[in-house]
């Protein structure tokens, strides 16, 4: 007859079985009480550093699952935050979701994903929904909110953060992406290079962040004593296609600028794929310039010159404005602003202008890899 099997100390069992652990065997293999545990789950600050360290190795041997509905009860907080994204497309946004979740999860958040593609009413469905899973606040990752949705946000102190720009009220944080900065060193080291013919091509100018950028643009070249011409300036989409169309507009002028800023990253890959449909040689002809610095752009072919955004600094300033808003002891509570920097990283995409003495230098200096003086 076989012995039976004792279930106070089964590990393996236990972790067959996480649904039927409870608190009171967190408690008794940790060697504190249920209401220490519950401290410790719920993450209460005043538990004892030792205790709680028992608790969590306790819950990991014995494969604990919190109820967090339950923990949402007691705590009155559902340690949940959401997340809403313009789009999933763009490369720029997964990879922002990844440091925001990385971030999150490492200080005992979960997180709630959505995207709007652009869309206002889909944004205010978003929110609402996370509303709904009682979510303790959301970063706002994208443009435009509908003004009496967040005036009922703010009524319930429901912590909101925004990108650029949000409305002077309590518990609404902004991170300020200092644009005026990346695209200034862009169109410095151009003018550096020798270029006087800088085109740009923009995102959708219903945007804020796509005006702010064009505007950075504009004010930019006019501190260097510069001024495009209306054409050299074409609306895109920030888009790989949206990309395209403008750099083909672009093509379709009497003369072609020496080099192309674009919006984003997307856009100046767009670009490149039109200009290799032609004869025109990146940099050798006309150099390009992105905005966002996305994993891509390092692998694009020349490898991209771009403005960095980064994705880390952005999720981070998300996260804590959050959390300055949920918690009232956090260190930065009275924040109100985060300041989002951005800098210029130069690769192969850009170059001096065609036609110009250094660039004929450079180009008869250059010798087949198969032949040459050794």
């Amino acid at each position: 007859m076989a012995s039976p099997v004792s279930p106070t100390r089964n590990h393996a069992a236990d972790r067959r079985r996480p649904g039927a652990v409870s608190i009171r065997e967190v408690a008794q293999r940790a060697g504190v009480s249920i209401a220490t545990v519950s401290r410790t789950v719920n993450r209460i600050p005043s538990v004892n550093p030792e205790l709680a360290r028992r608790v969590w190795q306790a819950i990991d041997e014995v494969g604990y699952l919190p109820n967090t509905q339950a923990r949402a009860l007691v705590s009155g907080r559902s340690r949940m935050l959401g997340l809403i994204v313009s789009e999933i497309t763009n490369p720029f946004f997964p990879e922002l979701v990844q440091e925001f979740e990385n971030l999150a999860v490492a200080q005992g958040y979960e997180v709630f994903i959505g995207s709007t593609n652009y869309d206002p009413v889909r944004t205010e469905s978003l929110i609402r929904r996370m509303l709904q899973r009682s979510v303790d606040g959301v970063a706002v990752m994208t443009f435009g909110i509908e003004e009496d949705l967040v005036q009922k946000l703010v009524e319930r102190e429901f912590p909101l953060v925004f990108v650029d720009a949000g409305p002077d009220l309590p518990n609404i944080r902004v991170l300020k992406v200092d644009y005026g900065e990346g695209i200034r060193q862009g169109v410095q080291h151009l003018a550096a290079l020798g270029h006087r013919s800088i085109a740009f091509i923009t995102g959708p100018l219903y945007m804020r962040s796509a005006v702010a950028r064009r505007d950075a643009f504009v004010k930019s070249m006019a501190e260097i004593g510069l001024t495009a011409p209306a054409e050299h300036i074409v609306e895109g989409t920030h888009t790989m296609e949206g990309g395209i169309a403008g750099m083909e507009r672009l093509l379709a002028l009497t003369e072609l600028p020496t080099a192309v800023m674009c919006s984003n990253d997307m856009t100046a890959i767009g670009v490149l794929h039109a200009l290799f449909r032609t004869t025109h040689k990146v940099p050798e002809e006309i150099s390009v310039v992105g905005f966002d610095d996305i994993h891509l752009a390092q692998f694009a072919l020349p490898p991209l010159t771009t403005v960095q955004m980064s994705c880390k600094d952005l999720a981070a300033a998300a996260v804590e404005g959050l959390r300055a808003g949920i918690e009232p002891d956090h260190s930065r509570a009275a924040t109100k602003q985060w300041r989002i920097p951005t800098r210029l990283v130069v690769r192969q995409s850009t170059a001096f202008p065609r036609g110009t003495l250094p660039a004929l230098m450079q180009n008869a200096l250059r010798v087949p890899r198969s032949g040459g003086v050794k």
